[in-house]
């Protein structure tokens, strides 16, 4: 017969070590899965270009020093943290993240990564899904061995979580160059289908693994952003291949997600339209208190969207003028403006709740 003392006793240690958080476990764990829009520097521990450790990353972080985040401050999953009072999920490579510290969650996000495998190639060294994935099981092993399988099953069945996939399998892929491999496999309405196969097939396993909760983002507007109007626009006009793929994408991704949670029974995937949140300042930025949302704060060539944001870029002086950071990430307070959509917004931005709704509705929260 089994010695239950050991089992008593791991249990024991689980109950101290959540209640040794002195209340910082009353917010559930956070996860986050996706590209660069979301990593919070994970990229700064491989040997890839796709990184964000130098300066002036992070000149209104509250260091003031470069984290690894494409922004000039938080990113989405920092604000998202904020809103739900839960301190700031630490990239999984990082060697702060143990102890107690798993509690919190982990961000498993990688700058270059799409939705596809063969996304995001010229970056090298990257984690790609399939190893986003693996990350969150050996996550979850040392969660439990910190507090047992049992409160780590549950610690992850109520958390909150974050994927943001499918902008760089046409920046970084479909449309990298022209005549590309993907481009000549396929037109782009059998791409965005394949695209969502794929997908569906990701967040499938991301439910096995035992997530209830998912905020799953769409593309933004890929063709406004400052890079893609250097680069393919005309005339300061968003370049309308890439909006027409957007355009494609992002009503396909929510109808999987609906089929997703009519299969599963419950509303465990939850479609943020962020191309529709950021259009709305895209549009109209001056409405927001932006002078420009086609400049980029911080680049060079026209609209600063031309190569890397580096200590020889432009730099603007007011971040908070500036819609987008560099040549295709938001500024903070751009990003701040996605998530008051993703906790408040409508169902035209949130189908079918918003965050505000879930936080409101799960009793763990």
């Amino acid at each position: 017969m089994q010695d239950p003392l050991p089992v008593i006793f791991a249990s024991l240690l689980g109950l101290v070590a959540l209640g040794s958080l002195n209340g910082q476990v009353e917010a559930r764990a956070f996860f986050v899965f996706g590209d660069s829009l979301v990593d919070s520097g994970n990229n700064n521990y491989l040997a890839t270009t796709a990184r964000a450790d130098s300066p002036p990353y992070g000149i209104d972080y509250p260091t003031r020093r470069p984290t690894g985040r494409f922004s000039n401050g938080l990113n989405i999953p920092d604000i998202i943290s904020e809103r739900i009072g839960a301190e700031p999920t630490l990239p999984y490579l990082s060697p702060e993240l143990n102890g107690q510290r798993l509690l919190v969650g982990a961000n498993f996000a990688s700058a270059g990564i799409g939705i596809l495998n063969d996304t995001g190639i010229q970056f090298v060294n990257i984690i790609r899904m399939p190893q986003q994935l693996m990350y969150f099981q050996q996550y979850q092993q040392r969660l439990a061995a910190l507090i047992g399988a049992g409160a780590a099953q549950q610690r992850v069945n109520q958390a909150l979580v974050l994927i943001t996939l499918g902008g760089n399998d046409f920046v970084n892929n479909y449309y990298l160059v022209p005549y590309s491999a993907r481009s000549r496999q396929y037109s782009l309405p059998d791409y965005v289908r394949y695209l969502i196969s794929e997908y569906r097939k990701i967040l499938m396993r991301v439910y096995e693994l035992g997530v209830r909760r998912a905020l799953v983002t769409g593309t933004g507007p890929m063709g406004c952003v400052p890079a893609e109007l250097a680069m393919r626009g005309r005339n300061g006009n968003c370049d309308p291949e890439l909006q027409r793929a957007a355009n494609l994408f992002n009503p396909q991704l929510e109808q999987m997600l609906s089929g997703l949670n009519r299969n599963i029974g419950a509303d465990v995937f939850i479609a943020a339209n962020t191309r529709l949140s950021s259009l709305d300042f895209v549009r109209n930025p001056g409405a927001f208190g932006f002078v420009t949302s086609k400049v980029a704060c911080c680049g060079q060539g026209p609209y600063n969207g031309l190569g890397l944001c580096t200590v020889l870029s432009n730099l603007c002086p007011d971040r908070n003028l500036y819609a987008f950071w560099d040549p295709f990430h938001p500024t903070e307070k751009a990003n701040r403006l996605i998530v008051n959509n993703i906790l408040r917004g409508s169902t035209d931005y949130m189908k079918p709740m918003n965050l505000s709704t879930i936080l409101a509705m799960d009793p763990w929260t």
